[in-house]
Formats: structure tokens, sequence, C-alpha cells
């Protein structure tokens, strides 16, 4: 991998980590397993990679995104776990991720299509805690890389899935030409060094800071994530803004595009309620609102995801375990982002 595995865009930093999450601070805790594909133990091939994923995680997104815009969805297999863990009353315990395409959503009142069984390992498994067992590992989160020759997980952190996979696209056996095919880390110098730059604004600030604002229990680490939160939301308009740019870098959307759309995809309808980030909606931000509109567009985006398992999911946590049906003005969502202009109202 080209990334520093200490990089601040990947990884929180774990310094004090127990304290901190006793004085009531949410840390992001790191991921075991970094092998890369391109090693001599996981070539690049066509058929090979597996990924397990929830679609209320970010972090799966990310991946499933990257499968979806690079064209893998035929070549590298998927399984959706349900959104919400198993309860208090599950032989194995709670809160652990649940491939059971039977469970019935409380929001739907019927299972959700897209959930899957497992069948990546070809042991039919339930829960994603016993994939990692099988590699005597106690971890439990999504997503999951793996490989399905050597029945082995690849790689567990999602910024690093979605370089590889973007790497390898071609090998992998996309089915988009190279000429199509976006390319989300060019190789060019300037290029790269401004994705960096993006990419550690907008992970540490929005996407482990969403968490840091709705998952936090002290009040003064709540205004900070809440303020960085809405002060990189106002850069990333005024880069936008700049030029009248369609993507963060420019004319082409690139990794730091991805890196920011899941969290700004679950912003309006979910974070704004359930991380209280009420300071303003993207509505209120025209670029970043027809930016979210323009990579809602992109094909294989749409199919990557489901706010329907992320009201679930999110919510489905909450004391009441009750969901909120809405918002509904200006309209309903994830139809609202086929509509660039409800930000000139």
């Amino acid at each position: 991998m080209n990334k520093n595995m200490t990089d601040r865009s990947v990884e929180e930093d774990q310094s004090d980590a127990a304290a901190r999450r006793k004085k009531g601070e949410f840390v992001r805790g790191v991921s075991g397993f970094r092998h890369a594909i391109g090693a001599p133990d996981f070539p690049a091939e066509s058929g090979r990679y597996h990924l397990f994923v929830a679609f209320n995680c970010p972090w799966s997104h990310r991946a499933s995104l990257a499968r979806g815009v690079l064209g893998l969805e035929s070549s590298i297999t998927m399984d959706v776990a349900f959104p919400s863990r198993t309860n208090d009353d599950d032989p194995a315990g709670p809160n652990l991720w649940e491939l059971n395409p039977k469970r019935v959503s409380t929001l739907t009142g019927k299972p959700f299509p897209e959930c899957t069984v497992e069948t990546g390992t070809g042991k039919g498994l339930r829960l994603t805690k016993e994939i990692y067992g099988l590699e005597g590992s106690s971890e439990q989160s999504v997503p999951i890389l793996y490989d399905k020759k050597s029945k082995r997980i690849v790689n567990n952190e999602s910024a690093e899935i979605i370089r590889m996979l973007n790497e390898h696209a071609s090998e992998l056996g996309s089915t988009l030409s190279d000429k199509e095919r976006p390319n989300f880390y060019p190789v060019d110098p300037d290029m790269r060094d401004e994705i960096d730059r993006l990419n550690e604004l907008i992970y540490t600030a929005i996407n482990n800071g969403a968490y840091k604002a709705g998952f936090s229990s002290d009040q003064a680490i709540y205004a900070a994530a809440f303020g960085n939160y809405f002060d990189a939301l106002a850069t990333l308009e005024e880069t936008l803004a700049a030029g009248n740019r369609p993507f963060l870098t420019g004319d082409t959307f690139t990794e730091a595009d991805l890196r920011l759309f899941p969290t700004l995809y679950r912003h309006d309808p979910i974070y704004h309620l359930r991380m209280k980030l009420n300071g303003a909606k993207i509505l209120d931000y025209p670029h970043l609102w027809k930016w979210l509109c323009r990579v809602y567009a992109l094909s294989g985006v749409k199919a990557s995801n489901s706010l329907l398992h992320c009201r679930q999911g999110y919510f489905g946590r909450s004391w009441n375990n009750t969901i909120p049906l809405g918002p509904n003005v200006p309209m309903q969502y994830p139809e609202a982002y086929e509509h660039p202009e409800l930000c000139d109202r």
C-alpha cells in the first residue's frame, strides 16, 4: 500500500484511548487485517474476492461504493448484513453483525431484500464474528475483504480496501474500460497531495467527526466535534465554489469525493437528528448539495447503499427503537438527491 498506516486520514490516534472513552469521547478502534491485493499471497484475480458489508455502516459504504463505481459488481461478490445488530436475547450475545435475510425490519415490517446469507466462506456462517473467529481474531467489524480461494481475510480497513480496488480494478474484472472507469488516486503528485489533504480533513472532521459528535457523552467533546464538522463543511463548500468545481479536486471524481459521500448521504435524513448535527442541512450548502446530487447520479452509486437500511441501523439502536419517518420537506430522501435544484429554493 502507498499509504502510511498511521496516517490521520486512515485511522485515529489511539493514545490514552481507554481514558478518553471513559471521559465520554468516541474513539474509533484500529482494524487488525492489513494485507493488500497485489501481494504474493493475494494476487489480483477476477472472481477471487468477496466483500462483507452492512449498508448502514458508512465505512462499509465506502467499499460497496468503490465496487459499484469501478464496475466490479460482477467480479467481486458481496454479502449484506442486517442493519440492526443482534439483541440481548441472541444466543451469541448482543451487538453483533448478523447475516440473516429473514430478519424483519421494524421500519418496513418485512425483510430487506438486499440482505443475504453468508456465501463468502462457503460455511454459511451467521455472524461476522464467526468469520473472524476462523482466523483466531476477536474482531467483529465490517467491511471485510475476503479471499475465497485461500479462505483468508485480506483487509478490514475501508480506506485501504478502496485504494486497492482502484489500483487493481482492471485485473479484478472491472466491466468498464480504462477510459470509462474513474481513477480515484491519479499518479500526478500534485493531485495526490490535494487528495491526501482533503482525505485528512474529511476523515478527522466529517467521517469520524460525525461519530465523535453523535456518540460522545461529554458536552465539551460534542461541542468541539460539532464545530469542527461544520467548519469542514464550510471549507468544502468554498472548495467547490472556487471555479465552480464539479468535484472536490476539479473535473474528475476521486478518492476524496468517494470518502466524503457516505457521510453527506446520511446527513440530512439521519445525522442531522441522530448525531445531533443540527447546525445545518446539506441543502443549506448549494455547492455541496449539487455535488451530492452529482455523485448520486454516477453509475453504480444508487445500488451501493440504502437509506432504509441506514434508518433501521441508526435509529433502531436508539433508546426507544422508534425510527423517524421523515424528513418529507422539501421531499423524501433519497429521491431528493435526484433534484439538485432544491437548494435554489
